[in-house]
């Protein structure tokens, strides 16, 4: 039988979106699939995530199109474009390939919400994807035409969260 590629999105305001894609990134591994993740306005290589997966020989590539800083505001650069594009660039080749059962376009929704990526452009590309190819989107403020293009729809919702008590980013939880 052959299987149906879902759309998946994972917005919201709250933490853990990127991690439950990885999550379900590991699930799809341990079945024999594929797997491509795309991340993107993220740049750095000291991630939990990122540090795992390389250490084991499964079928996963990641593949980062942002610089090395964490962004604070809708101030961007010209770069920033460039790598957004670059990235949906490359999720482009990569459904075209046929090689990958699953790809994660991390913070997609992010580069759409920051103008870094034209949600036109986006919804295009993913209109190309092959029937059998499982897609993941992540990143806050979905906007509602790319969530009625989605099989499922998990609103991550913050409802109390140790910033606010002054607890700094974690090792090994945030990153």
């Amino acid at each position: 039988m052959k299987r149906k590629g879902l759309i998946l999105i994972h917005t919201g305001s709250g933490k853990g979106k990127t991690t439950a894609a990885f999550g379900l990134a590991l699930r799809a591994l341990g079945q024999g699939f594929n797997v491509l993740i795309l991340q993107f306005m993220k740049g750095q290589k000291n991630i939990g995530e990122i540090k795992a997966l390389s250490h084991i020989d499964l079928p996963v590539e990641i593949k980062q199109f942002g610089r090395d800083v964490f962004f604070k505001s809708r101030t961007c650069e010209l770069i920033d474009i460039y790598l957004a594009n670059q990235g949906l660039a490359e999720f482009c080749e990569a459904m075209a390939s046929g090689r990958y059962d699953l790809i994660i376009l991390d913070e997609i929704i992010m580069a759409i919400d920051f103008d870094l990526l034209k949600l036109e452009d986006v919804k295009q590309a993913i209109a190309r994807k092959p029937p059998e190819l499982h897609l993941i989107l992540t990143g806050r403020n979905a906007p509602a035409e790319l969530i009625a293009t989605a099989d499922l729809v998990t609103e991550m919702r913050e409802i109390k969260h140790h910033y606010n008590q002054g607890v700094a980013a974690q090792k090994g939880v945030e990153y």
